[in-house]
């Protein structure tokens, strides 16, 4: 039992973050506040035969899956069930990522589960068929490894759409996207189209959702924080416009974030 990541080996490196394989007993609380990010996840539950995805309203709507899905570019929170959190394994692409892997418009894909199936037919069947069956975590994770790299449609990045990203990642605290665009000598439209196909949403809204994600990881590695000088460091109007900011995206004030932080920056234990 555990927690084991992987980086995987090259070329697959280039549009994945890390492989993941979690095998441990039943959380404390029953749902976790998942943050979003701007990469595509692959959750394979070898727990369960689906996987459970709740609305972060007071509604809390629950959205049966099958048991191994595509996860689009998340566009805010979203809760889990952390009973069907016992066995799972999971990949974690970089942004626009899995384009490379599926060849599908990632903006048709934002905010949605879409069962691997689906996407793959029998092989991902098979593919969690294996996993059932493999008992060792590192055993796993290199099958997983191994199927992924066997369906790669793409050998490396769009270099327009790479410097776009790097940039991005760099400026996101002020987020001008025309200036971008004319480094690119791209048209607005030959832009707009091309990232949200590789990204699943437009640049303005990326660049947002990175400078979020920048005020997350700080927050979370510290004891104390003083937000109003966060907000300056990221480029934020003022100290209320971060945390409109944060209600969008993560369904909660940056206080609340504090108060209810646990050991994982992207999860939020609830009740």
């Amino acid at each position: 039992m555990g927690h084991h990541a992987i980086t995987p080996a090259p070329p697959l490196d280039l549009w994945v973050d890390r492989l993941w394989d979690w095998d441990m007993p039943p959380a404390a609380h029953r749902f976790e506040r998942i943050l979003p990010a701007p990469g595509t996840s692959l959750i394979v539950n070898l727990h369960e035969d689906e996987t459970r995805v709740y609305s972060d309203d007071d509604a809390r709507l629950c959205v049966r899956s099958a048991a191994a899905v595509l996860g689009g570019p998340s566009l805010r929170s979203q809760v889990i069930d952390t009973a069907e959190q016992v066995r799972v394994m999971g990949v974690v692409f970089r942004p626009g990522g899995a384009y490379a892997l599926t060849g599908e418009d990632q903006s048709a894909l934002a905010g949605r589960d879409i069962a691997l199936e689906d996407l793959f037919g029998t092989a991902a069947r098979r593919l969690r068929e294996r996993l059932l069956h493999t008992a060792a975590p590192r055993e796993r994770l290199a099958v997983l490894e191994q199927w992924l790299r066997a369906r790669l449609r793409i050998a490396a990045p769009d270099a327009t759409l790479a410097y776009v990203a790097e940039a991005l990642e760099r400026r996101s605290q002020v987020a001008r996207i025309a200036p971008l665009v004319r480094e690119t000598g791209w048209s607005e439209d030959r832009f707009q189209r091309h990232f949200r196909r590789q990204f699943g949403m437009g640049p303005k809204r990326y660049a947002r959702l990175l400078r979020f994600r920048a005020v997350v990881e700080e927050a979370h590695a510290s004891p104390a924080i003083e937000w109003s000088r966060v907000a300056a460091d990221n480029g934020y109007a003022d100290q209320a416009h971060l945390t409109r900011e944060f209600r969008e995206f993560a369904g909660m004030t940056p206080a609340a974030f504090l108060a209810a932080r646990g050991p994982y920056a992207n999860h939020v234990p609830l009740d």
